[in-house]
């Protein structure tokens, strides 16, 4: 057999390939998140034109209050420089205001200002009537397991991290 044919042979599939991301758990979840992400977008995109990083800046300060960057990252999963963009074009705007932190100048408190607080107060209820709505034809029964699962899931993520941290 020519070595044409092999290597033809080698990228052509053979019966079942051996993962389909339809059926594979981490790329639904990725996908019905970024779904759910784009779709909740349009609510205060539209109305205030702002992203996702923004609106979970804003939403992170709402619920928290006084916060430096960092801690808004971690706690929205967010990737620092993608922190630092929404603040800065949050701040722009004047909802977000910035003070540098006194013992360490390198950092900044993040606070929302009487702008921001409006918008937080504003969309939260907008937010809220979102969520609910995802379950609008889900069984009771059907959401407790679902959020039991996300608990069980978060839970073992998070200590499968803890203990192998290169993971």
């Amino acid at each position: 057999m020519s070595i044409e044919r092999r290597r033809e042979r080698a990228t052509r599939p053979t019966g079942e390939p051996p993962l389909r991301l339809e059926t594979f758990l981490p790329y639904r979840l990725a996908l019905i998140a970024s779904l759910v992400s784009e779709a909740l977008s349009h609510i205060y995109g539209e109305r205030f034109g702002f992203g996702i990083p923004e609106w979970r800046v804003i939403a992170t300060l709402g619920q928290f209050g006084t916060m430096t960057a960092k801690q808004v990252g971690n706690h929205s999963h967010m990737h620092k420089t993608k922190v630092s963009r929404a603040v800065a074009h949050l701040a722009r705007r004047r909802y977000v205001r910035r003070r540098t932190n006194d013992e360490d100048k390198r950092e900044e408190h993040l606070t929302l200002t009487a702008q921001g607080r409006a918008v937080y107060e504003e969309i939260a209820p907008m937010a809220i009537t979102f969520a609910r709505h995802l379950f609008d034809d889900i069984a009771p029964s059907d959401r407790k397991a679902f959020e039991r699962v996300l608990d069980s899931l978060t839970v073992h993520v998070l200590q499968s991290a803890a203990e192998d941290p290169e993971r």
